[in-house]
């Protein structure tokens, strides 16, 4: 695993502390604790979701979510979006137990390196234990604060988390960030309903738990300020995928 090729890429000026690579992954974290989680939040850093993460929890989270599309086909369709191959960096945020990591890892080749960025230990572990390929690497972060320089990935994904997480939209920012001229972004969250009164019954069940619905234009407008073309945007069920390219002047 490139445990040494993920701290080659770190900003010094962007670490509050030593990177610990004991775990079998960089560790920018330790104990801190920034942030009170929510229920779906404190679920991503169970041992007990991270055990079941891959094999069960995020299948049925899919079918839920796009009303049938499989992990496997969100992975392909992902690749694809981000154009991978070659001696490519891609980030992988909020990776969780590595899966799409080692599939983006998988489509590289040459000096290629793929980061698996995620803020849960459990995940992290299952992460080193399932997914460590020799392109992939990991790292435990707040994607809030990227550790990295600005446009040093080529391309960055961000898959069934930004409604999870606290600040999307300043982790959004990060991504937009860390993306290189010519890189692609791809994400996969949720969608919140148009018509009522499902629009009403979905934010507040979503609210209760601790995850956000974004409205149909919320993250295209993102991509349109920040600068970036061929922004698509596909809506099944309760999730979009959108994706977008930063122009290479």
């Amino acid at each position: 695993m490139s445990t040494a090729r993920v701290r080659e890429l770190l900003d010094p000026s962007r670490l509050d502390r030593e990177p610990d690579d004991s775990a079998g992954y960089l560790d920018l974290l330790g104990d801190t604790e920034e942030y009170r989680r929510t229920r779906a939040q404190r679920a991503m850093h169970s041992g007990l979701v991270a055990s079941i993460y891959q094999r069960w929890w995020r299948p049925a989270l899919t079918v839920l979510l796009s009303q049938g599309a499989t992990v496997e086909e969100e992975g392909r369709e992902a690749v694809r979006l981000l154009d991978l191959g070659g001696p490519m960096r891609v980030l992988d945020v909020a990776c969780g137990p590595g899966n799409f990591t080692r599939l983006f890892a998988s489509a590289l080749s040459g000096d290629g390196l793929a980061v698996g960025l995620d803020a849960s230990e459990p995940m992290l572990a299952r992460a080193v234990r399932d997914n460590a390929v020799p392109r992939a690497g990991y790292l435990r972060a707040d994607a809030r604060r990227l550790p990295f320089p600005t446009a040093s990935f080529d391309a960055v994904c961000c898959y069934a988390a930004l409604y999870l997480v606290p600040e999307p939209f300043t982790v959004l920012s990060e991504m937009l960030r860390v993306l290189a001229p010519g890189g692609r972004l791809a994400l996969m969250t949720s969608l919140r309903p148009d018509a009522e009164p499902l629009r009403t019954a979905a934010s507040g069940l979503a609210w209760a738990n601790g995850l956000r619905l974004f409205d149909r234009e919320e993250l295209t407008g993102v991509l349109r300020s920040a600068g970036l073309v061929d922004i698509r945007q596909r809506a099944g069920g309760f999730a979009q995928f959108v994706s977008g390219r930063r122009p290479l002047d």
